[in-house]
């Protein structure tokens, strides 16, 4: 029989919490790093909603998203396969909207914007090095392993706007070493 008040106890090693694009007005400390998890409600008032819609179909049903493919395992939901903020490389975060883009022209049509009351959002983030065009820099994963989908513009700002605190907040650093997870929740 197995202690119900056991837990398995995961920790990365320390990490320097300092860079420029963090908010701080200290000079950075050693700090364990943790593995932070990004909410976001499907509940019907929550300014997110249409994001967090679209990244619990990317969780539940990963093979009724656009772009088609015969293997999705998104990431972002398990420790052994978090996100991790891409924020140097900018042309990599170019390539992750226009390959967004592109697939939303691609599969929801030209008009997908509706007289520009929608945007292409993506999952996995356009700032993580998971996203769109991650199969053009570092050759990981399949081609098509991320999904698109028009959601309303209000709620897409707000979903960015959420994930650019939660950076802020948890002092997401850029680069591997630095993970973080998405949970979606009523």
């Amino acid at each position: 029989m197995t202690n119900p008040g056991a837990h398995n106890f995961f920790m990365l090693p320390p990490r320097w919490d300092k860079a420029a694009y963090l908010p701080s007005k200290t000079t950075g400390a050693a700090a364990f790093s943790i593995l932070p998890t990004l909410q976001y409600s499907t509940a019907a008032k929550a300014p997110e909603r249409g994001v967090a819609l679209h990244i619990q179909k990317a969780f539940t049903k990963p093979f009724s998203t656009v772009p088609p493919t015969t293997r999705k395992d998104f990431p972002g939901q398990t420790a052994d396969a978090p996100l991790t903020r891409l924020y140097w490389d900018s042309a990599r975060r170019k390539d992750n909207y226009n390959v967004s883009v592109y697939n939303c022209k691609k599969y929801f049509g030209a008009g997908y914007t509706q007289n520009n009351t929608k945007e292409c959002d993506e999952y996995p983030f356009q700032s993580t090095y998971e996203g769109a065009a991650r199969w053009k820099h570092d050759h990981l994963g399949e081609r098509n392993n991320f999904s698109v989908m028009p959601v309303k513009k209000a709620e897409n700002g707000a979903a960015g706007i959420l994930l650019a605190q939660f950076y802020d907040n948890n002092r997401i650093l850029d680069g591997p070493d630095d993970g973080f997870l998405v949970r979606i929740v009523a």
